[in-house]
């Protein structure tokens, strides 16, 4: 028997994890029809179907699932494997840094340049992601973010504590009572972020005029004077609405797995991640 393709094997765990074939292919990046070619290589090699074709979609056989257990540990082996390969790597090459868009866009990218000076050999990958990315399986190298990981793999560290204000534009102000106010604020899924129940209980039952997931775009819709918003203090300069206090304040981690901060180059990069934190980006 011919020994299977680790890709391969991915694209199997892709299904499964993914529940469909289509979002799979949107995981990896890839058409549906190189999902389905790629498990078909797996099944060819393994002498087993691994999944039964249906018009409704696809689903796992017996064999397939009596091979899953397998091939995850596969995975964790290989997955651990590489991040060990990336600590004992030396200090040049690529850094992936994922963080939440808004973080990525104010307060990352605006120092890139500075960064660059600084890391001479080294070059960086920023992904602006809402969700988080999984550390142990190499999706990135550095993460941000606002809440503290609990696995014991994952070396943690704050970096910044990020305080919120109520916002507006003068001009909003100038036009609107308080009891005229209306609100924007994030989206149902969003909807248990602690700015967000503040807000809610702020505003006390007037109304919104605009919900959204993406802070970046909640930020625009209070500089184009649509309503009130709760902005991080690397996005509330000259909207600040005097005289209300919001309390809400969010520590800021660092996190990366315990072998791959054993790597010269993402301990160069983290250092200086933490570095450019001091202070908010303009």
């Amino acid at each position: 028997m011919d020994t299977p393709d680790w890709n391969d094997l991915r694209y199997f765990l892709a299904v499964i994890e993914s529940g469909s074939l289509s979002a799979a292919a949107r995981s990896l990046g890839v058409e549906h029809t190189t999902v389905s070619r790629r498990i078909e290589a797996l099944e060819k090699v393994l002498g087993v179907r691994l999944f039964d074709r249906f018009a409704r979609g696809w689903s796992l056989t017996t064999a397939g699932a009596e091979l899953l257990p397998q091939a995850r540990r596969v995975e964790e082996e290989i997955q651990g494997l590489l991040r060990l390969a990336t600590g004992a790597a030396d200090g040049f090459g690529t850094v992936r840094i994922s963080a939440p868009p808004a973080i990525a866009a104010h307060w990352i990218a605006p120092r890139l340049a500075g960064l660059h000076a600084q890391l001479s050999g080294i070059q960086i990958e920023l992904g602006a992601e809402p969700a988080h990315v999984d550390l142990s399986r190499r999706e990135a190298d550095i993460a941000i973010r606002f809440r503290r990981p609990l696995a014991p793999d994952l070396a943690v560290r704050v970096v910044a504590t990020v305080k919120y204000y109520l916002c507006a534009t003068p001009e909003y102000l100038a036009s609107h009572n308080p009891d005229q106010w209306e609100f924007i604020g994030y989206d149902e899924n969003l909807a248990e972020t602690p700015q967000q129940e503040w807000l809610e209980a702020f505003a006390a039952g007037r109304p919104y005029v605009f919900y959204s997931n993406d802070l970046n775009s909640i930020a625009a819709a209070v500089r184009f004077a649509a309503g009130i918003a709760i902005l991080p203090d690397y996005l509330a300069a000259g909207l600040i609405i005097p005289d209300i206090i919001c309390p809400v304040q969010r520590e800021l981690w660092m996190v990366i797995h315990d072998d791959v901060r054993k790597s010269p180059r993402v301990r160069r990069t983290a250092d200086l991640i933490a570095q450019l934190f001091s202070s908010p980006a303009n």
